[in-house]
């Protein structure tokens, strides 16, 4: 067995009522692929680092969601929020006839894959979710600001003055982006996330500027309180379910405990990691330990034809990598 190529994709455009959802289908594509979704503000590019890793006999369908990379733009007037976001994978199941999904994702692709799995539980047979599980609490100053910012941006609009944003030179531009995701992607490595979000600016021919839906910065969270998200974590029984944590991230709290706890109970294909000093963007700077425990969950929940693979011995089934924790009584216990 071999591993995906980053070359080797088929750029692909899934017809939406306004417009379409863009993505790369990288390896396989006689097989239902798995399908990965990035987190926000960021595009498809963000597991640029992880495709070269995963086995070469599933394909891995890669999308940008609404607003972002390459993907149309909402209408005027229509907001976007994960109630939106969530029906974006019933959309491409829809387009390719799966009547069954694999999910990978990061941060909002991890909770639309939770959301998603609680609504659709038996649609659903195996999700990979990185650094995250449950979405933040919201802050009500923030929705204030952006149900400011959202009439504001509709009035701009209506009104057919929307300006060209602030735009910067190729050195600029990856700091700007570390310093938006709160130093989690480096400067070196912003370029997996930059090539699919830049437009050339019209007013300074040297410069860049970022192509997602002004509007997508200020999107509604749904906030999932913690009996709602027992009782969604309660159908998602016995799942193949694996969750890897940055050790450095505040994403995975402890509100999320209880969920994973119940997602955990009795279940032998739950797993979790933590990556030890990894940041929010573990996919991106740690792609090779993320794969270590990625690539062989894949291998055993969604196998190649017998042909074309052997059984691990004895020892390779026993043995558990470095950072592999169950979950008892709401408390991590290192095996």
């Amino acid at each position: 067995m071999g591993t995906l190529s980053l070359s080797d994709f088929q750029a692909v455009k899934i017809p939406v009522p306004w417009g379409h959802i863009s993505g790369r289908w990288y390896g396989n594509r006689k097989e239902r692929p798995i399908l990965a979704i990035h987190g926000w503000l960021d595009n498809l590019g963000t597991f640029d680092r992880l495709i070269p890793l995963l086995p070469d006999y599933l394909g891995v369908l890669c999308i940008d969601l609404p607003g972002h990379g390459r993907s149309s733009h909402f209408p005027p007037g229509v907001y976007y929020s994960i109630y939106e976001y969530v029906f974006i994978i019933p959309l491409v199941m829809k387009e390719y006839g799966w009547s069954k999904v694999s999910l990978i994702g990061h941060s909002l692709g991890g909770v639309l894959s939770f959301v998603y799995a609680s609504l659709a539980p038996h649609t659903v047979d195996m999700i990979v979710s990185l650094d995250i599980l449950l979405p933040l609490r919201n802050d009500i100053d923030y929705m204030g600001l952006s149900i400011e910012k959202q009439l504001v941006n509709v009035e701009r609009q209506k009104l057919g003055n929307y300006s060209e944003p602030p735009s910067y030179t190729p050195t600029q531009l990856g700091k700007v982006l570390a310093k938006g995701s709160f130093n989690s992607v480096s400067p070196d490595l912003a370029k997996h996330l930059l090539h699919r979000q830049l437009t050339k600016s019209k007013l300074y021919p040297e410069r860049f500027y970022f192509s997602r839906d002004i509007r997508v910065k200020h999107y509604h969270y749904i906030d999932i309180e913690d009996g709602l998200a027992a009782e969604m974590a309660r159908r998602i029984i016995k799942k193949p379910y694996l969750i890897i944590k940055g050790s450095l991230s505040p994403y995975l709290s402890a509100r999320c405990n209880e969920s994973i706890s119940i997602l955990a109970k009795d279940n032998p294909h739950f797993e979790f990691y933590e990556v030890e000093n990894g940041t929010h963007h573990i996919h991106l700077h740690a792609a090779e330990e993320c794969a270590s425990y990625i690539v062989p969950f894949i291998q055993h929940h969604r196998p190649p034809a017998l042909t074309s693979w052997t059984v691990p011995g004895k020892d390779d089934r026993l043995r558990k990598p470095r950072g592999f924790f169950t979950w008892t009584n709401k408390k991590r216990s290192k095996l």
